[in-house]
């Protein structure tokens, strides 16, 4: 899949990730909310959540959530997409049997992308090693609907609202590394193709006329960056700045008039994010011909069927789509 063609549709696809984790509570929480309803309502969309019906209806009476969950469905802010479990589901407990399961959710809603009955995918998180049970060589959603639409070059980046009301993002240049691997990963191709990914779809996702990047360095007081860091930055000619050391850079003031930070490897950049942000964060995958977001957190076994859930994350999810769709019309 090399081309996809920008979606009409007024549906947004919701993947409920692990059956045995809290991705359907969450997203039941969220679509019952007046704020994601008001925010689709304003939008015009609506949202298709894919997978298994009886599953949702279990929840929603485990949640407390039962009736608010029938009202959705019948206002029509959210329809079922059903899609049957592969086996029996139990909360917390993980089942193999059920990876087929996670992985038809996320190519239906990869399919309904390409095919214009989607706008845009919202994903609730799966287990990567469930999943590896089927595909040896799985490590997450990123990489895989990478693969799957034919994108040359992808960048994870995670946005959540700080202080101010304002949204803080982080774009990754290295993501799922061991620490000793992310050196030798960083080359000046991979951090200039990086930078114009996220240049281009801050405009293109975000509707940010001129994004302004900050970039942080890769050591300690951003001090041995010539080689490498310094040359992609003057080469991409946007407006990107730095290397920044990074214990320094996540402040208030230096973040004043940035769009993104482009951080060198995982825990530089979501440590200080996460801390900001948990519980309100969004995965966005950029460099994808589809708007793709995604929950920044696990599938928290021990939340399932609880009540004890925070949907937050899942809410800006939804709303960070919506977002991008509409800058992107």
């Amino acid at each position: 899949m090399s081309t996809i063609e920008s979606a009409s549709a007024d549906l947004l696809a919701i993947t409920t990730g692990e059956p045995a984790g809290f991705g359907s509570d969450i997203s039941i929480q969220a679509l019952v909310s007046e704020t994601v309803r008001a925010r689709l309502r304003v939008a015009g969309r609506r949202c298709a959540v894919l997978g298994d019906a009886a599953l949702f209806g279990e929840r929603a009476r485990a949640v407390g959530l039962a009736d608010a969950w029938r009202r959705t469905l019948e206002e029509g802010a959210a329809l079922v997409e059903p899609f049957a479990l592969r086996a029996p589901c139990k909360p917390g407990q993980l089942d193999p049997a059920n990876a087929a399961y996670v992985l038809e959710l996320l190519d239906a809603a990869l399919a309904g992308c390409a095919n214009g009955r989607y706008t845009a995918m919202v994903n609730a998180p799966l287990k990567k090693s469930t999943i590896a049970t089927l595909l040896l060589d799985f490590s997450g959603h990123t990489e895989y609907l990478a693969e799957k639409t034919g994108a040359k070059q992808v960048v994870m980046m995670l946005a959540g609202p700080i202080q101010g009301g304002r949204m803080l993002r982080v774009a990754l240049a290295t993501t799922h590394l061991p620490l000793n691997q992310v050196s030798a990963a960083i080359t000046r191709e991979g951090l200039l193709a990086t930078l114009r990914v996220v240049d281009t779809d801050l405009r293109r996702r975000f509707g940010i006329a001129k994004p302004a990047i900050i970039v942080t360095g890769l050591n300690p007081h951003a001090g041995e960056e010539k080689a490498v860091i310094e040359p992609a930055i003057a080469a991409a000619r946007i407006d990107a700045r730095g290397p920044y050391p990074a214990d320094t850079l996540f402040q208030p003031r230096h973040l004043d008039g940035a769009d993104c930070v482009l951080a060198m490897y995982h825990d530089q950049g979501l440590a200080p994010l996460k801390y900001a942000t948990f519980g309100q964060g969004v995965n966005v995958t950029l460099g994808l011909p589809i708007v793709r977001t995604s929950v920044d957190y696990g599938t928290a076994l021990d939340l399932a069927a609880t009540g004890r859930a925070d949907a937050g994350s899942m809410v800006q999810a939804i709303s960070v789509a919506l977002e991008m769709c509409g800058a992107g019309t």
